[in-house]
């Protein structure tokens, strides 16, 4: 297993995210498989476990307590995270943060986050009167929170005022990286900003909930005719070996195979050529284009908008919606917009389209989004 030191500590550089824990018929936890996989993970050098309040809908934190409590407390690292993605629990941050360390039967957190910053929930992590950033700041220097951090699946703007605020106490910064979304969900710049605050990477959806780990056979054999030895998850964990700033990789192993799978992966560094990343930038290109819209962000078109709409911004949304068959990002960034700044707000005007170099047809997509939003 590779490692990688952060603070004085040697972290597994492959994480064990425990948000897709194997099932049974019922779709609740199968703890013996995954007692199973906690095994081979500790055996294997894995010393790094990724849960979260609403995780296996409440069932994650108080298995993976049970399961990790049949080893040494000081022979894993913990991690989880504060639900402000749920905005009726914002005013209950000491009430959940003392049952979570109850429901994962430890004393204190090696690791802890705001768990998933954006544009819902931005404003309420931000409001002091929701106690939650004074809270977690206490529990670090009291010991029960180890190192201090925050998850983000937010625009650039929104990570910005996060850690405009905050940015001093965080630690760590866990974002969405994977070599699809690295121009598609702009995680470069993401990566960049938070390097400018000299905060380290943990990486999440690095195969992209599965979808990188089979790609169009084009694709596969172009690879293939590469790397003749290498599984397209391996791509996936290669390109974010070749990132500098990323310092754990969790992954959602949902079994034993896919585990063993990745293991052996983590057993030796090999980051890709710059000819290798270029293969892959171009298919993540290719992928994207063929249902979304070509946007470069030029921002020609909201000097032009009558309503004041964020349109690059609006499109980008869009364009990850319809790539992703729905989700849960665009609808959750929707829920921190107002009903003038949505794109229903849009009055089809066209004066957008006008100056737009790239010929989008705005006011379309627009009402088009408006639809797929109901």
């Amino acid at each position: 297993m590779l490692y990688k030191e952060f603070q004085g500590k040697s972290l597994s550089a492959l994480g064990m995210g425990c948000m897709r824990l194997p099932t049974d018929a019922t779709g609740a936890i199968d703890k013996e498989a995954s007692r199973r996989m906690l095994a081979y993970a500790m055996e294997h050098g894995i010393n790094y476990y990724d849960t979260a309040w609403g995780y296996h809908n409440g069932e994650s934190e108080p298995v993976m307590g049970e399961l990790l409590a049949e080893y040494p407390r000081e022979s894993f690292y913990l991690a989880s995270k504060f639900p402000g993605y749920d905005l009726s629990l914002m005013g209950k941050v000491e009430e959940i943060f003392e049952k979570q360390l109850q429901r994962c039967r430890v004393g204190y957190f090696d690791f802890y986050l705001f768990h998933n910053v954006c544009e819902a929930n931005v404003d309420g992590y931000l409001d002091p009167k929701n106690g939650v950033y004074d809270y977690l700041i206490a529990q670090k220097k009291n010991g029960r929170i180890r190192h201090l951090g925050f998850s983000a699946h937010g625009n650039l703007q929104t990570m910005t005022r996060f850690l405009e605020a905050y940015g001093r106490d965080m630690e760590f910064c866990q974002l969405q990286i994977n070599w699809l979304d690295w121009e598609f969900q702009n995680a470069k710049e993401k990566v960049a900003l938070v390097r400018s605050y000299g905060i380290p990477v943990w990486v999440m959806e690095p195969v992209r909930g599965g979808a990188l780990a089979s790609l169009p056979p084009k694709h596969e054999a172009t690879l293939k005719a590469l790397r003749p030895s290498w599984t397209m998850p391996a791509w996936a964990f290669r390109f974010l070996q070749s990132l500098p700033e990323v310092t754990v990789t969790l992954s959602g192993m949902s079994n034993f195979e896919q585990l063993a799978e990745n293991i052996a992966t983590y057993e030796a560094e090999e980051p890709l050529t710059a000819a290798e990343t270029e293969t892959l930038f171009a298919m993540a290109r290719e992928m994207t284009s063929k249902e979304t819209l070509p946007c470069t962000s030029c921002r020609y078109c909201t000097s032009h908008c009558p309503q004041g709409l964020d349109i690059p911004w609006l499109i980008e949304l869009y364009n990850e919606h319809v790539y992703s068959g729905g989700g849960f990002i665009a609808p959750m960034a929707m829920d921190g917009l107002s009903e003038n700044k949505r794109p229903s707000a849009c009055i089809g005007c066209r004066a957008c389209e006008a100056v737009c170099p790239q010929t989008i047809r705005i006011a379309d997509m627009m009402a088009d989004f408006t639809e797929r939003m109901k």
